[in-house]
């Protein structure tokens, strides 16, 4: 007498190509993920201190060392030139351009290109 019944599931290979494209993914998303963490602080940074008229009505050097100060407690390493500064006729621009290179495997690099620019206006 012949079963119809079929017994199914997952075959080892099957079950250890799934963990294994998974792992690389988890592995792939905790190399980038403070990269972007360090750009949503950052981005917060900004954004209270184009809020801040008073701190804008202050010089550009003042300006980026009250940035730089924040950024220090925050324990945030960026490169050295992230931030670029301009005033016009009461308009305060902070452009941030930046890259990060962060190494994933052997010779294999992930680069993040991160450019937003936050506007505010002095306090007259």
């Amino acid at each position: 007498m012949r079963s119809n019944y079929r017994q199914g599931g997952w075959s080892f290979t099957g079950l250890m190509s799934v963990l294994i494209v998974g792992g690389i993914f988890f592995s792939v998303g905790f190399k980038l993920a403070p990269a972007y963490a360090d750009f949503y602080t950052l981005r917060d940074v900004m954004e209270a201190t184009v809020a801040d008229r008073a701190q804008l009505a202050k010089s550009v050097r003042d300006i980026k060392s009250g940035i730089d100060k924040k950024m220090n407690i925050n324990n945030m390493a960026l490169p050295e030139k992230y931030l670029t500064i301009t005033k016009d006729k009461g308009t305060v621009n902070l452009d941030v351009d930046y890259e990060i290179r962060t190494p994933i495997f052997h010779n294999v690099d992930a680069v993040m290109t991160f450019k937003q620019r936050f506007t505010g206006q002095e306090l007259e």
